[in-house]
């Protein structure tokens, strides 16, 4: 009896090992897909123009590595006037995007008024239209109110998210009701308890909504292109399309992946820093009690 115990705990420990091994051979293999991408990125960026014209096979890895295409990126475009029109427009879109989120949020969570309730499916429902059917109305409505090759033209249409508002909603209502009805007895006003109360308890989600705003701004390509046309407005964005336009992306595929590398850096790094928190908004704004 003993020895049949003791062999079934061999067998179960056998199996555990097994499936912990399958499991961490699958997350490698999938982890190689993944970074594999980035990796050849920054491979390229740094083998020679020459070196890699040569290459009629592509090899991984590259014996001479050389900084010139970093160098010739700066160069051929002025990307860092680039980097600060991006900065620019991601910090004062992001802010106003937080603003409008989070006092939409508030009012359909704790505000009573009339047809809240339709007003907020119909406003659900907006999550169902195409950007691509938005971008069309919104160059329209831009270019009527002159503000093509403006920041105001930029930013103006990505300052309100449905999903940012909903999620951030979700996320307030968690917050017992009976805390706003206590605050409003004490003579709290409405803006006191948002900025007192329940901003620090949702923090986690209003993080990862500013990290994620942050993401979405920096990647942003089709509607800086659509909106400007004037180098003094232009985003990192349209600084790789210009480098491509220049002849970069047909003869030097290496100064444009080092291009592609200095402009993913800032996101790779932010990332990697409030990954965790990411993770904790989203899934605190998807958890109901």
């Amino acid at each position: 009896m003993e020895n049949n115990y003791t062999e079934i705990i061999k067998q179960n420990k056998v199996r555990s090992s097994a499936k912990s091994a399958l499991l961490y051979f699958g997350l490698t293999v999938w982890s190689i897909v993944v970074l594999f991408p980035f990796y050849w990125m920054i491979l390229t960026s740094v083998k020679s123009y020459s070196s890699y014209n040569a290459e009629y096979v592509p090899k991984l890895y590259t014996l001479a590595p050389t900084i010139r295409n970093y160098i010739d990126a700066f160069t051929a475009v002025p990307l860092a006037r680039y980097f600060l029109n991006t900065l620019v427009f991601t910090v004062l879109t992001t802010a106003l995007m937080l603003f409008v989120t989070v006092l939409s949020a508030f009012a359909f969570a704790r505000l009573q008024f009339k047809g809240k309730d339709i007003v907020f499916a119909f406003f659900l429902s907006l999550m169902m239209i195409p950007n691509e059917l938005v971008v069309i109305t919104n160059y329209v409505t831009v270019t009527d109110l002159d503000l093509r090759n403006s920041f105001a033209g930029l930013i103006l249409p990505s300052v309100a998210s449905v999903f940012y508002i909903y999620l951030l909603k979700e996320n307030f209502e968690q917050i017992p009701e009976e805390l706003y009805k206590a605050a409003k007895v004490d003579g709290t006003s409405d803006w006191r308890y948002l900025w007192k109360v329940m901003i620090p308890i949702c923090r986690p989600t209003i993080v990862t909504i500013t990290i994620l705003k942050v993401i979405e701004c920096w990647n942003s390509y089709i509607w800086p292109r659509l909106v400007t046309d004037d180098a003094m407005y232009f985003l990192v964005s349209n600084g790789i399309q210009e480098i491509r336009e220049n002849g970069f992306g047909r003869e030097n595929i290496p100064a444009m992946m080092a291009a592609v590398v200095v402009i993913s850096l800032p996101l790779v790094v932010l990332f990697l820093i409030f990954h965790k928190k990411i993770m904790e908004g989203v899934s605190r704004g998807g958890t109901k009690g």
